[in-house]
């Protein structure tokens, strides 16, 4: 790929599959999104809106990992759109290469204060007395990201290690939720109840919450570009990378259905679970009583703890590769590798201090710390359609050994127009009446990003970055490995 070896071959198959498994984590997943789902669509949404956007998301991974096969770099998206575009390969990158940085960004602030509200809603649970507030969630959060940080800065081999934990944390967490919300409980919903329709939104047409409630499962599908991100520390990565993208995906779909199908079943005041502060906690209450939903409060808390783990990893691959190639401020820093710990240390820093930043305005407005997060997923789906996009533009797509043969160009054009739908979901009123509250503000977020990369592109930008850039002839670049 032209550049020099820096980062150490540590991860096997398995340690790659875990990174995206662990981002995209059901468990983290469905209990931050479930409430919503609650009121946009209900039951059948959620238990059948599931099937429907896995499979659609089993597309965008395919198509996806037929490119992380021909472009196995930790640069990921934001490479091989320079390397696909025909011309503007340059613009091309750097669009890219930003959403995908302010996306995985925000991924990382979303899921850990997330983290933090589960753990004072645990503390609260514990202790009574205890009011959990704005400013003290800001603080855990703070400290999550000191923690994962310093996580991050070890070896490759302790990430490894921690993302192969993570695996059976999430596996074995699922079956014992799954296990006690079937077993325990003296009363379940009746099976037609997965067909129930609910439309809580405010908004008058049905169809139209429906499709909303199709986000829950968007929001949890995210992150499994984390496999891409890995490939310079993945042996065999132009087989493994693609491989651990799909295996994550459709592990999680299977287990996910699981997960929503217990959930749902187990549901026994609709209307009270659906008005607490957090329903899928209030659900574990009513049907398995406060000391169980406690203990299995531990099990949720602890996946999205190791969610906000590897989206910081793989948020750190991205800026170690977009530096390399100098396309942010101060590359020189960013891109440089420890010789002890074979890690990007500095890069870790700037994937912890800059999610803190976004986390600060939820001191004083939880409306204002949505605002900025919500690019989350737009800017991420948007970095995934952008080189999926290019592909299907191209007649002389040069494949790896992981390959969709003649299939490539439907499939690549069934994952951009779904990544084209979902975002417009993504963007649209959620909750009616529209209030500053319940303002959707991934459009402006996203329309601010776009415009600070657009005017730094035409400032300085376009005459200093042109794309991924080489470093040399093969026998040259060879020479300055692991220097």
């Amino acid at each position: 790929m032209g550049y020099p070896r820096k980062l150490t071959r540590r991860f096997r198959a398995f340690d790659n599959f875990a990174i995206s498994f662990t981002i995209i984590n059901i468990i983290s997943g469905i209990f931050s999104s479930f409430g919503f789902g609650m009121t946009a669509g209900g039951p059948r949404i959620l238990v059948f809106g599931w099937i429907g956007v896995s499979v659609m998301v089993l597309f965008v991974g395919a198509a996806m990992g037929e490119i992380a096969s021909a472009y196995p770099t930790s640069g990921a998206l934001y490479f091989s759109a320079g390397k696909l575009a025909k011309r503007h390969q340059g613009a091309w990158s750097w669009y890219t290469g930003w959403l995908n940085f302010v996306g995985q960004v925000g991924g990382t602030a979303a899921t850990n204060f997330a983290a933090a509200t589960f753990i004072q809603a645990f503390i609260a649970m514990q202790w009574p007395s205890y009011t959990p507030t704005p400013q003290q969630t800001v603080l855990i959060t703070a400290a999550i990201l000191l923690v994962q940080a310093l996580a991050n800065t070890y070896t490759v081999r302790l990430v490894a290690l921690v993302n192969r934990i993570s695996v059976w944390w999430l596996l074995i967490g699922m079956v014992v939720i799954v296990g006690a919300l079937t077993f325990v409980p003296d009363h379940h919903q009746s099976p037609a109840f997965a067909t129930h329709f609910v439309n809580n939104t405010g908004f008058t047409n049905a169809m139209y919450g429906g499709m909303l409630g199709l986000l829950v499962t968007s929001w949890t599908f995210t992150g499994f570009d984390g496999s891409f991100h890995m490939s310079e520390e993945t042996v065999k990565a132009t087989v493994n990378a693609p491989r651990g993208i799909m295996r994550a995906i459709t592990c999680s779909a299977i287990t996910g259905l699981l997960l929503m199908l217990a959930l749902v079943y187990a549901i026994r005041d609709y209307r009270h679970a659906a008005g607490a502060e957090a329903p899928p906690v209030q659900i574990l209450i009513d049907a398995l009583g406060q000391s169980t939903a406690k203990f299995l409060l531990l099990i949720v808390i602890g996946a999205m703890l190791f969610c906000g783990l590897a989206n910081m990893t793989s948020n750190t691959r991205q800026i170690f590769a977009f530096s390399r190639d100098g396309a942010m401020p101060g590359s020189r820093w960013w891109h440089s590798v420890s010789a002890r710990t074979r890690t990007p240390v500095k890069a870790v820093w700037l994937a912890a201090a800059c999610p803190l930043v976004l986390v600060v305005p939820g001191w004083w407005s939880h409306t204002a710390f949505t605002a900025v997060v919500s690019v989350n997923v737009v800017g991420l789906f948007l970095a995934y359609a952008v080189p999926i996009f290019l592909r299907l533009r191209l007649d002389d797509f040069q494949a790896g050994p992981w390959h969709l043969g003649r299939y490539g160009k439907p499939v690549a054009a069934i994952a951009v127009i779904w990544i084209l739908i979902s975002n417009v979901l993504f963007m649209l009123p959620q909750a009616s009446p529209i209030t500053p509250a319940s303002f959707n503000y991934a459009p402006l977020a996203l329309a601010v990003v776009l415009v600070i990369a657009t005017v730094w592109w035409f400032a300085t930008a376009r005459r200093r970055f042109q794309g991924p850039v080489s470093y040399g002839r093969p026998d040259e670049v060879a020479a300055m490995d692991l220097v």
